[in-house]
Parts: structure tokens; sequence; C-alpha cells
């Protein structure tokens, strides 16, 4: 074993490690810490990348779980490792710049080995590395930069976005993005062809990024060397896509959101479907009994059951699209609609203060997400104000589509149900319980918010077969399995 005399503080650093992947959400089990174990027995912990993805073949499981577990891990082990020996700690002082040359065919600029770097050899410095992309030098400028510029004063209880907004501005990547151009248009023999130039751009924004995120890294080691492993962890803590609320996610989470239901849509129909394969067996089957008893002489050894044939069930959804529910809806419909093979039937419904059959918009469409923008841009929800009346929308339901709903038709309500202090026609979705096979309510508030200002959760719920939260997809997916 490489690192036989540090065995034991490592083992407490995986652990806590570890506790922290699983209090952002990862699913960790005690047989996958004990791999990761076996595994980092043999990698040393110099070989930072490749310690890096040792623990994450044996700890993630799930592509949209890499961008945490690479969070927690630079948190972790942001202080060990060959490139952060360079210094021996955050505030020891910087790497000597000084000794490194700016440019390979001119001599070295600035004093001696010891005297501290101008502004202009930093970004001197800095356009060249960029321009060789030299990954050595640019993780050295990176502390170089954060040190003179973010400004890092400890116990200072300020964020790291704060810092690396001051250490950004100060570089002007742009202005340097636009200046390597210039030079890589200048040294070509012929010039660029557009093409040439777009693989040329697209090359420097690249060195670009991994610059930032080295800045970003030596950022977060000293925050780390200041207020601790923990601290820092829990600071940094974000919730993986499966965990994120839909009202109150942002550009960024939505779109994670959008590239994990994906693969949760097929996960799920090949549940459902198994599930419908191998159900329950059904009541025993005595005639047949009997007659395979006749080869034991009699005795009914081998009992007989007759296998249940359930029925897809039809889905009618009703949904708010109002405000930030919307986002609820959309994702609720797109799940549905993605494992429409489950179901003989789906028929969708939009409302605000009016409603509107949107099923159309879903027909012959491979895209569900065009189909959902196409619902909340073209369908006749609105009534008088646009504005929640979920009393009128089941008058109008009923009025329109009562008669459809049968001894078949599982009925789903998606809402927050806050109806503005309008009348809230109860009596509707009562008569639609007597009808259905099932009536569900899907709320995507947290239940501390049922019933408080204009919410009339309870008065639904006495007419529905279950009333859920259902906040962020791992809720949504565990409320689907229960639907067939």
């Amino acid at each position: 074993m490489p690192q036989t005399a540090s065995t034991s503080p490592l083992l407490e650093l995986l652990g806590g490690f570890i506790f922290e992947l699983r209090a952002a959400g990862l699913p960790v089990s005690l047989t996958e810490n004990l791999d990761a174990m076996e595994a980092i027995a043999h990698i040393p912990l110099e070989e930072r990348e490749t310690f890096k993805f040792a623990l994450a073949a044996t700890l993630v499981k799930n592509h949209a779980h890499w961008r945490v577990f690479e969070t927690v891990f630079e948190v972790y082990f942001s202080l060990r490792g060959e490139e952060y020996n360079l210094q021996d700690s955050p505030s020891a002082g910087s790497v000597d710049l000084a000794e490194l040359p700016t440019d390979a065919d001119k001599p070295r600029q600035g004093g001696g080995g010891g005297t501290p770097m101008s502004a202009e050899q930093l970004a001197e410095m800095l356009f060249q590395a960029l321009l060789r992309g030299d990954d050595v030098l640019l993780r050295a400028l990176a502390r170089q930069a954060v040190q003179r510029y973010a400004g890092m004063e400890p116990g200072r209880p300020v964020g790291g976005t704060y810092y690396l907004y001051r250490t950004l501005r100060n570089l002007d990547l742009d202005g340097v993005l636009e200046r390597l151009m210039e030079q890589a248009n200048r040294d070509a023999p012929r010039g660029f062809t557009p093409l040439e130039e777009k693989l040329e751009r697209d090359e420097f924004e690249a060195r670009i990024a991994e610059l930032r995120k080295e800045v970003e890294a030596e950022i977060r080691r000293r925050l780390v060397a200041d207020r601790g492993v923990e601290a820092m962890a829990k600071t940094l803590r974000k919730p993986l896509p499966e965990d994120v609320d839909f009202m109150h996610a942002n550009s960024e989470e939505l779109m994670a959101l959008r590239r994990a239901i994906y693969p949760l849509t097929r996960k799920l129909a090949v549940r459902l479907a198994r599930k419908r394969r191998h159900g329950r067996k059904g009541p025993l089957d005595f005639r047949n009994t009997i007659r395979h008893s006749l080869s034991y002489g009699g005795v009914p050894a081998e009992p007989k059951f007759r296998y249940p044939r359930p029925a897809k069930p039809e889905i009618m959804v009703i949904a708010d699209v109002s405000g930030s529910v919307a986002a609820f809806a959309r994702f609720t419909l797109h799940l549905v609609y993605a494992i429409s093979s489950q179901f003989s039937k789906v028929r969708s419904f939009a409302f605000i203060d009016g409603l509107d059959e949107v099923t159309r918009f879903f027909e012959g469409v491979e895209d569900i997400g065009e189909a959902v923008y196409r619902v909340n841009s073209e369908a006749d929800v609105v009534w008088v104000d646009g504005h929640s009346d979920y009393g009128h929308a089941l008058e109008v339901f009923w009025e329109r589509y009562g008669r459809d709903v049968g001894a078949k038709t599982t009925v789903l309500v998606l809402g927050d149900a806050r109806n503005n202090y309008h009348a809230s026609q109860a009596w509707i979705l009562k008569e639609i319980e007597h009808r259905a096979r099932k009536v569900f309510w899907l709320n995507p508030e947290p239940g501390a918010y049922w019933d408080t200002g204009d919410s009339i959760v309870s008065e639904y719920a006495s007419h529905c077969d279950g009333v859920f939260e259902v906040r962020n997809l791992r809720q949504l997916e565990e409320f689907v399995e229960n639907l067939v």
C-alpha cells in the first residue's frame, strides 16, 4: 500500500467525504464505501486525477450526480495532491513566477527571484500561457491572480463568488480572448478561413474556461483552509437534479431537470412494464388444480391460480399552468406522456381560470418539451383575469368532459389549490371520484403551507383517493410507480 503511514487520517477523511455525499443526496451504500476504501489503497493521493476517478467509479452511479461529487471532492481534497504542493499553504505566498520566462523568444522581464510581479507582467505571462496552452503555468498564474486580486482576508464572512468576481474582473478575460485571436491571425501564414477562425476561438475559449476553473479551485482551497472542510462543504452543498424544487428552481437547475427527466422516463417505463408482467397471483383456480391433481393420485400438490390480466388505466390530467406552478405541471405532463405506452389513453387539460383540452398538442409529437411549450403559449386557459380559479375550471371540465370519466379512468389534478378565495365547487370533484377508478391530487407546495392563506387543499382532499406532496423529480417518480 503506497500510503500505509497515512492510512488512518486518509480513511477518516474518506469517511467525512462519504458522509457529505450522502448529505447531498447521493445513494452511497456500505458496500460502495468498502469498494472505495479498497480502490484508494492502491492509488497514491498525489495522483490527484486518478485518485478522483477511482472514487467516482465506486461511488457515482448516475451521470447527473457527477457535478455534486466533483464539488464535494474539491472541498475535501482541496489541500492535498501534487498540484497544491507547490505551496505549503494558501497563505504561504505565491509560486515564484518571476523565475519563469514570459516569452520563449525574449529575455525575462521583471526583477529577481523574490521581486513581486507587476500587474502588467502578470497579464503578459497569462497571455503567453494561454497562447501556448501551458497548463502548469496557468495553474501557477491562477494562484498568483487570486493572491493579487481577490482580496481574501481570514475570517471574513464573504462567499467565494465575490472573490471570483473580483479576480476575473481584473484579469479581463474577454479582452484577453480578443488579443489571443488577433495574435493567432497574425501568426497564420495566409490568415484564417471562417471555419479555422471558429476552431481557433473554441480552443482559446476552452483554455480560458480551464483558467476560470483553476481560479475557482484556488479560491475554494483558501476558503477551506480558513473555514474548515465541513463548513465549506455545507456552504457549497447543492441539491441533486431529482431533489430540486420545481417551484424555486433557477434557469440552470431547470436545465439540469430537463436533462434528468429523459433517463427517468425510460427507467420508469421499463419498471412499470415489468410490474404489470409480474403482478401478484390471482385467486385459486379450483377446477384446474383438481385436474392436475390426478397425476399425483388425487393429491392437490400443485395449486393453480388465475393470473390477473390488469387493464391499462386511462389517464386524465387536469393541470394548473399559472405562475410558478407551471414548471411543476410541465415536468409532470412531460413524464406522463413519455411513459404513455403504459396507459390505454392519456388526455390532458390545462387551466388557470378557464380550462382547455390540450391533448392535441401532444399527438404525433416527438419533442414533448415543444408540446408543453405550445400548451403554455396557445391553450385557451384564461377566462376573466388570469388568476387561478379551481372552482370555475372544474365546472368547465364537468360540463364538457364529465361524461368521459369512467371506471377505467384515473384522474390526476396538478396544482397548489390556491383558489384566490373563489368558490371551490368541491362537489364536482366528489362526482368525479364516484365515476372514476382513482382520483389523485399532486401538490408542489410543502405540506406545511397547505390550508394557509387561500389554499383549500383539505376541501378537495376529502374527495380524492390520495393527495401527495410532489415538489421534485424524486417524489414524482415515487408517485408514478403507484399509478399502475
